[in-house]
């Protein structure tokens, strides 16, 4: 159970009710647009950064779940998992492949890129300030500076979701079909 109720609808401005519907066409995320909307400004930023970010990302939608599952692997976030191991299953990557992504040089499922972006994923979860040079400019094998920017900062808020969901323990929305991004 959630440690805070999420906000009845008719308790919200109608902006905040507006924003808990973009939310929810960009994915499965009632749970955490109720718990959201108790802090209408945090609903309204994350709402417009996410929709904005698919409508403009350069980055395919595998990188993105690549990055995202291993980070919450990282962090045991049950509920970013259970949104975004169904879409990195779309992509290709198996359930029994996601699971066990963090063992990225014996997996079989996960060609050059993939291998760099958990590597960089896990660099950035786990030591960001002690980083080498060479961590980032393995992905322009593959990346520009503006998709790395992008990457980097996806990593980063995966993160913050990760803290955010887990300190409130907010609780996944079923059924999840592999459609959030």
């Amino acid at each position: 159970m959630s440690r805070i109720p999420p906000l009845p609808v008719t308790d919200m401005s109608p902006a905040t009710q507006d924003d808990c519907a973009a939310l929810e066409a960009y994915g499965p995320f009632g749970n955490w647009a109720g718990i959201a909307a108790h802090s209408p400004v945090v609903l309204h930023q994350v709402t417009d950064m996410l929709v904005n970010m698919r409508a403009e990302t350069r980055l395919s939608r595998r990188v993105i779940e690549l990055a995202m599952v291993t980070v919450s692997q990282l962090n045991a976030c049950d509920y970013c998992l259970s949104h975004h191991v169904p879409s990195l299953t779309v992509t290709g990557v198996s359930p029994e492949g996601s699971a066990r992504l963090l063992e990225v040089e014996d997996h079989p499922e996960l060609d050059a890129c993939d291998k760099a972006i958990v590597r960089y994923a896990r660099s950035v979860t786990e030591r960001s300030g002690r980083m080498r040079d060479a961590e980032v400019s393995d992905l322009r094998a593959w990346f520009d500076d503006g998709q790395i920017v992008e990457l980097t900062w996806r990593i980063t808020l995966i993160g913050a979701f990760n803290r955010f969901n887990d300190a409130l323990q907010i609780e996944a929305e079923e059924p999840l079909d592999g459609g959030s991004a």
